[in-house]
């Protein structure tokens, strides 16, 4: 068997689907540069190397199309024979009618053609496995890096057609995953495969050039947005059009990756009708898939693209501009064009907050400042709406107390650099009264965590911290119980409070350590208690979470070479409750660092023509460095928790990969715009910005 496509869309305005096979190695048609057809396996590296090279490959040249528009273009070569003009499959959302009817009335249409540009995730960690297999049991075991090891093993299943319970998958630290590594990959099956016919473990890992080429990549969309404004401003519609590149394969989630963030369109603002398409393409580059965001900063990038470009056109202050069409905080929860119900939100705080904290209103005596020193200084105010925890992806936790009143906590999220085991074993230590070396968090082994639905989307907190908590509900439940029975009182006089039950209006208590000693010893409880302080929950969300949040980037650009500096940037977010505040600070800085690179920074380059990559490695292909990030200024606002969980959080890993971009982009065109550049496209290298400028001299 091959890689599955786990998300088929259904048939769209007539246009049905075409899902190709993905094969784990190819025998007769090679897609893209990088595409595998052979595998070796040595004792050594060196030696699969001389292995390697005594393979020879006969290969008939064919013309290559690489960017979306270059695949729909008339007379373009196909992929796929089977498909139509290598048509994959087409998605629309909002109501067409209306929107079209918004846009006939409205007194100013701003339109945009702008370029997502594809970006490659360039984890610390390249992806790796190792295969066993024990011919006794007749049983795999995968040690490999993802987000979701029970889809891995699911993956694993189909490809050898076998049952799950015939592969173990285990998950060590993991260091950097951001969705690329969410779903399953061929080279996971192949060393099962080889350990099998070897009888001998077989490890695979990624060199970074091979990286460059296979793993997969994000965004590379092409988009032409619109929007339409009544004659005081105010937002009546959006429409998009997007063409996006599927690669030469489908993933696991490559189609997901596409669609994500088309009910996001809208951002935080209240207008009456919007419509959103897009098409996927294939082309001859590496499949692309969810990455750090996931099309929402394709989403939030055309709206503040939009935004910032009405502003001008209208000659209205970008952040009045917004401030006019924001959601009022009275209008909660708010159905938006699209269909989503927000439940909570600080969207005007928010914004009153990123201007007051990035001195906004002192931007014109910092640039004087800046042209006095022969740079060109430019600041932009973007907000942004993630929809982060996924409403039909629930999750289960079990938390075992021992009888020495310690705590194992069995949960099917993963965490890859996060900070689960800190956060998880807060939350427990809160509700249970024990201290955090008295709690133990197993991830990642799908032997000991029977079920689960991984991490992705920013779901782990909202979804299993709040299962999380469930789970300590029902272990002090049945505490009470156990108390009730040691304190010879009615089970609803006991109470509990930091790891103590009490019986009310009396000093009588017993401790959690004590409990939980009972509770193995049969002979000493009553006959309707089970054995044992061991207790599962699940706990799927009724909503999505919807983090929001507003970003002030001020800019400053040298005109003689277009080198770009992010001098100030300032951040309001609503995460809703904060579990640790420290670990989700550390989470945004990631965030932006990913978000700065896409906007100024990083490109992924195939050559037209030949499908040839010329950006495969760290000298072609540029990564933000610590020289290159800003002083962030960040606030952290809790006074809006989420209606949808327990907990009251929202997801808080994605938002600067969000939200950066538009930020970033129209600082730099503000910054251009008095001498007449008025568009540019991501990245803006300095090459392209001295272009821009160049081009209005």
């Amino acid at each position: 068997g091959g890689i599955n496509c786990l998300f088929v869309p259904p048939e769209c305005d007539g246009r049905r689907p075409f899902i190709p096979p993905h094969p784990l190695l190819q025998t007769n048609r090679v897609r893209f540069v990088g595409d595998r057809v052979a595998m070796v396996v040595a004792e050594s590296l060196a030696q699969a190397r001389d292995a390697a090279e005594l393979i020879a490959v006969d290969y008939r040249p064919r013309p290559a199309v690489v960017t979306p528009g270059d695949a729909r273009a008339s007379g373009a070569p196909k992929l796929w024979e089977e498909a139509s003009d290598d048509f994959c499959f087409r998605w629309t959302e909002g109501d067409k009618d209306a929107t079209e009817a918004a846009f006939a009335r409205a007194d100013h249409v701003i339109e945009l053609d702008l370029i997502n540009n594809r970006i490659i995730t360039n984890f610390i960690e390249t992806r790796a496995s190792v295969g066993t297999y024990d011919a006794a049991l007749d049983r795999f075991t995968l040690y490999t890096g993802t987000q979701m090891p029970h889809r891995v093993r699911a993956n694993m299943a189909s490809v050898f057609g076998r049952l799950e319970g015939d592969f173990r998958i285990v998950i060590p630290d993991v260091g950097g995953s951001f969705g690329s590594k969410m779903s399953a990959y061929a080279e996971q099956a192949l060393v099962l495969w080889a350990a099998r016919k070897l009888r001998r473990p077989v490890k695979w890992v990624a060199e970074r050039s091979e990286g460059f080429a296979t793993d997969p990549a994000a965004r590379d969309n092409e988009t032409h947005a619109a929007l339409a404004l009544d004659k005081d401003g105010r937002f009546l519609a959006v429409r998009v059009d997007t063409l996006a590149n599927m690669g030469g394969y489908l993933s696991n989630l490559t189609i997901l990756a596409a669609i994500n963030g088309l009910t996001l369109l809208s951002g935080p603002y209240a207008m009456m009708a919007g419509y959103a398409a897009v098409e996927g393409v294939f082309t001859n580059t590496v499949h692309t898939d969810v990455m750090r965001g996931a099309g929402r900063p394709e989403a939030t990038y055309a709206i503040e693209r939009l935004v910032d470009a009405a502003a001008v056109k209208l000659a209205i202050a970008p952040d009045e501009l917004r401030r006019r069409n924001l959601i009022p905080a009275d209008a909660f929860p708010y159905t938006t064009v699209f269909g989503l119900t927000y439940d909570s939100g600080l969207f005007s705080v928010n914004l009153d907050t990123a201007l007051t904290r990035s001195d906004w209103a002192g931007f014109a005596n910092r640039r004087a400042a800046a042209k006095a020193r022969g740079r060109l200084a430019g600041i932009a105010v973007s907000t942004y709406v993630q929809r982060n925890g996924g409403r039909l992806m629930d999750e289960t936790a079990q938390i075992r107390i021992d009888a020495s009143g310690h705590a194992t906590l069995f949960i099917g999220t993963l965490g890859t650099g996060q900070g689960h085991e800190t956060a998880y074993a807060q939350i427990i230590a809160d509700c249970l009264g024990l201290g955090t070396d008295a709690i133990r968090i197993v991830e990642g082994d799908t032997d000991r965590v029977g079920i689960g639905n991984g991490t992705g989307g920013s779901r782990s907190m909202m979804v299993g911290g709040s299962v999380l908590l469930l789970a300590c509900e029902r272990i002090i439940d049945k505490g009470c119980a156990i108390a009730a029975h040691l304190l010879e009182a009615d089970r609803a006089d006991i109470g509990f409070a930091h790891g103590r039950f009490t019986v009310s209006g009396t000093d009588r208590a017993v401790t959690l350590r004590e409990v939980a000693q009972t509770a193995y010893r049969q002979d000493l409880l009553p006959a309707e208690i089970e054995t044992g302080l061991d207790e599962r929950a699940n706990f799927r969300p009724p909503n999505f979470s919807f983090p929001n949040g507003v970003y002030v980037c001020e800019v400053e650009v040298d005109p003689e070479t277009g080198k770009v500096d992010i001098v100030r940037f300032t951040a309001a977010e609503d995460y809703g409750t904060l579990v640790n505040p420290t670990l989700v600070e550390g989470q945004v800085h990631g965030a932006l660092t990913m978000g700065f690179g896409q906007a100024l920074l990083e490109r992924t380059v195939y050559e037209h023509g030949t499908g040839q990559l010329l950006s495969g490695s760290l000298i072609d292909y540029t990564l933000p460095r610590a020289i290159d990030m800003p002083p962030i200024d960040l606030v952290l606002n809790q006074d809006a928790p989420c209606q949808s969980n327990p907990l009251g959080a929202k997801g808080a890993a994605e938002g600067g990969t969000v939200g950066a971009p538009p930020a970033v982009i129209n600082a730099v065109l503000d910054a251009l715009r008095p001498l007449g550049v008025e568009h540019i496209d991501m990245p803006a290298t300095p090459e392209r910005v001295w272009r821009a400028i160049e081009s209005k001299r």
